[in-house]
């Protein structure tokens, strides 16, 4: 077996992140990582609130393709509906969600201040 390239193995990740760029709930992610950015650059942002919603983002998108990987790795071994596939699954996207609502009382911390004070202020 033959050593793989830096090159080939970024190329490989890259496959595996447009993969799960495919997947419905990728592209509602993402959607709110760019309402979050741009919610950020609207209301100034300092740089621990942008490492904070960085890494967030990351996580959540992060989480997602871990998703995809565990269900296509469960539908290859149990083609067939199987009680253990589904737990398995159902747990992969639980993570997925526990980190999404995580995200979410983030960005009520870091933009519910601002808002209100552009706002109401």
């Amino acid at each position: 077996m033959t050593r793989q390239s830096l090159v080939s193995s970024f190329g490989h990740a890259f496959d595996g992140i447009k993969t799960a760029a495919r997947e419905r709930n990728f592209k509602i992610e993402l959607g709110f990582a760019v309402a979050a950015v741009a919610l950020g650059i609207w209301l100034g942002n300092d740089m621990t609130q942008w490492a904070v919603i960085s890494l967030c983002i990351g996580i959540v998108l992060a989480c997602e393709c871990v998703n995809t990987a565990l269900e296509a790795a469960v539908d290859l071994i149990s083609p067939e509906y199987n009680e253990l596939a589904k737990i398995a699954k159902d747990c992969a996207a639980g993570s997925v969600l526990i980190m999404s609502f995580a995200s979410l009382f983030v960005a009520a911390f870091i933009y519910l201040p601002k808002l209100i004070a552009v706002f109401f202020g």
